[in-house]
């Protein structure tokens, strides 16, 4: 059932490495809808022993792969899994083809003087900000499991220590092809470049060449529709790396994320983004720039380079334009325009304006909106009173539709709830304080269909105080 996805690429690439084993691990938490969705059917105590490194998968050699990647736009030419074990991949029930690694499992040789081990709080972050975007419809990698080592790590102090077990449809990311490029290997980045391929059921030519674009085109039309997504429901990833960018287009890496909660495309939450590199409105940008660093990768493979820089030049052009195509339907179908009209823009714009200067809450002001249209839960989503006069001016763009469709449109495309920021660290506070969290048990429900326009505590749908002031870390 398991096998060595990456060891035909060789073991530069795939380095063998064991996990720690933590003979006092406890599963903190058990994503167990995912569990059967994959069709592993684990019951408690053998998820314990396989995530735990008590026991290796079987048929399966555990990893850790290399990559580089260019941090906050400086080059690392040598990062890799520090502190993460790709300990097998098997085949889904629908075909898809699926990694496990864990997280926080102990030092490799990229670890670089780092103890390789995770604290409980970002292990939970993941749990839940992983579960929370999948079910928003962003694509995402996912936390089947968060296990409590039983053991300490330091950091600035001492903190109980975890491991996250993590599924994802690939871990090959920007950074996995630049490392190889560094290396000038062009055998294993052809063998990387046709098993990637195959995976994203993309089909390999015999020209070489067309692959490679072929190839490319995928990773820019999925960075740029999961820019949109982002977009969409308000996530701040916190650190576009090339090293964090998968070129399946899932999200990895959930660290210093956050939700925008008071709009302002300037957002930025963690703290050591202090240049705004990647505030809420950088983060297209920033997937093109990463595209390209995939690009000067890719060249490698090419006989002559300019005639292929010419090419990829025009395909990041595309990318802009896809995204500009997006970005206005991304509005349309937020604010439930069935068609364009003019003035659409000037619409938008002058709503985008208020919510910043009067600091509306990203979340609630889309849903207050939405209810208005469902004729339902409008005292739970008050529309702002800033947005009184602009109201009357979107209530006239929209009488044309139906309202029927205008609202089920809104209601696909505005989450009535989300994450937020002040609730994510309550639940991380309650594991450190008592190794569980009562309101994650009942906020996790309805963070599973985030759609839903019913009844909720007022707590979950509280914007925070003061978000100029809150900050995430890495949690390394």
């Amino acid at each position: 059932m398991f096998y060595s996805r990456y060891a035909t690429i060789g073991e530069q690439f795939a380095i063998p490495a064991a996990p720690n084993v933590f003979e006092n691990a406890n599963l903190a938490l058990f994503n167990t809808s995912l569990n059967s969705q994959l069709g592993l059917n684990w019951d408690d105590d053998t998820a314990s022993l396989y995530l735990s490194g008590q026991q290796p998968l079987p048929d399966s050699h555990c990893v850790c792969l290399a990559y580089s990647g260019h941090q906050f736009g400086q080059f690392n030419p040598t990062l890799g899994d520090g502190r993460a074990h790709l300990i097998g991949s098997f085949t889904a029930p629908n075909g898809d083809v699926i990694d496990l690694q864990l997280k926080g499992s102990g030092a490799t040789v990229f670890s670089r003087g780092g103890d390789g081990l995770c604290a409980l709080g970002p292990a939970v972050r993941e749990f839940v900000m992983s579960h929370a975007l999948t079910a928003l419809g962003v694509p995402s990698t996912q936390c089947l499991a968060v296990l409590s080592t039983g053991q300490t790590v330091y950091r600035q102090g001492t903190l109980p220590g975890a491991v996250v077990a993590r599924i994802a449809k690939s871990h090959i990311r920007v950074g996995s092809f630049q490392y190889l490029a560094l290396q000038q290997d062009e055998d294993a980045m052809l063998k990387l470049l046709e098993s990637t391929m195959r995976d994203m059921g993309l089909e390999v030519t015999e020209n070489r060449d067309d692959s490679i674009f072929t190839f490319f085109q995928y990773v820019c039309d999925a960075q740029c529709d999961l820019m949109l997504k982002w977009l969409q429901v308000g996530f701040i990833h916190g650190v576009m790396n090339t090293d964090n960018t998968l070129v399946n287009g899932e999200t990895i890496d959930y660290g210093p994320c956050a939700m925008m909660e008071a709009f302002s495309f300037n957002r930025v939450f963690s703290s050591i983004d202090r240049q705004g590199r990647y505030a809420f409105g950088q983060q297209p940008n920033m997937a093109s720039w990463n595209c390209g660093r995939l690009a000067e990768s890719l060249l490698l493979l090419f006989a002559e380079e300019q005639p292929a820089i010419e090419r990829f030049s025009a395909m990041l052009v595309g990318f802009s334009e896809r995204f500009n195509q997006g970005y206005q339907q991304l509005w349309r179908n937020k604010l439930g325009l069935l068609q364009p009209q003019k003035g659409d823009q000037d619409l938008v714009t002058e709503l985008l304006e208020l919510m910043t200067k009067h600091q509306l809450d990203y979340t609630n002001t889309f849903a207050s909106l939405t209810a208005a249209k469902l004729h339902k839960q409008q005292a739970q989503f008050p529309i702002s009173s800033e947005l009184q006069e602009w109201v009357v001016k979107w209530q006239a763009s929209t009488e044309q539709f139906n309202d029927d469709e205008v609202a089920a449109l809104m209601m696909r495309h505005n989450p009535a709830i989300i994450p937020r920021n002040d609730l994510v660290e309550e639940v991380i506070n309650d594991f450190y304080q008592q190794g569980k969290s009562e309101l994650l048990t009942k906020w996790l429900a309805a963070l599973s269909s985030p759609y839903e326009y019913i009844s909720y505590p007022g707590k979950w749908l509280q914007s925070q105080a003061n978000s100029t002031h809150y900050q995430t870390f890495c949690g390394t």
